[in-house]
């Protein structure tokens, strides 16, 4: 009986020892999808420094050399016998700035799709982050269900181990009533035995002077038909 009670209370804790270690790698999961997404953060803050900082610098570059062709170009103005120097640095102007805004336009390109990847990656590993922690909740709500249908089995078993010791207590206090019956009968039967075997020496003595009482009466009746014959 306690035997078939106890299984489905061994399967109830391997359940639950199995619902843990599920929730222990779901909790690992997240954990890596939490230092995954701070990585990502991480290098997207780094790749924002990063385009500010070339924004800056080719700003810079492109204000210096604004500044060398405006001198340039003053003093070209000055000059007025070289009208054929001041087209070409002009035109050399032009495709230096046609240059620096392609080089810079193809850099923040670059940079938005590296920033549109590692944005697209970060979502991801927000979903799977949210998902983990929904089939977290439900398996810790798994292991707190279990918890507390192994704690009703526990008092179920307590209370039936409490009325078993209960009946093995009345059990040894009527079997042991049942042994000082059981000696007393046996004293009571002894005493019997040696009431009946008195009574039987009785009868036999009884019986040895009944036949010594016949013996005598016959032999006075013997004795008798003799003077009477006679």
């Amino acid at each position: 009986g306690r035997g078939c009670r106890r299984l489905p209370l061994q399967e109830e804790m391997l359940q639950r020892e199995e619902a843990e270690n599920t929730l222990q790698s779901f909790r690992q999961d997240v954990d890596n999808a939490s230092l995954a997404r701070l990585d990502l953060e991480r290098k997207v803050e780094s790749l924002q420094e990063e385009i500010v900082f070339l924004k800056k610098l080719h700003e810079e570059e492109i204000r210096e050399l604004q500044a060398q062709l405006q001198e340039q170009h003053i003093q070209i103005d000055m000059d007025v016998s070289k009208p054929d120097l001041t087209a070409a640095l002009r035109d050399v102007r032009q495709q230096y700035e046609s240059v620096a805004a392609k080089n810079l336009q193809e850099a923040e390109e670059w940079y938005k799709s590296k920033f549109a990847d590692l944005s697209e990656a970060a979502n991801r590993n927000n979903d799977a982050l949210r998902q983990a922690k929904q089939e977290a909740n439900e398996y810790r709500r798994q292991i707190q269900s279990l918890t507390c249908e192994v704690d009703a089995l526990k008092g179920s078993n307590e209370s039936l181990e409490r009325q078993m010791r209960e009946m093995e207590e009345n059990f040894a206090v009527e079997a042991a009533n049942y042994q000082d019956t059981i000696g007393r009968l046996q004293d009571e039967i002894q005493n019997m035995k040696e009431e009946m075997a008195r009574h039987l020496r009785e009868y036999q003595d009884l019986l040895n002077v009944k036949m010594a009482l016949d013996i005598e009466i016959a032999t006075y009746r013997k004795l008798l038909e003799g003077e009477e014959s006679r």
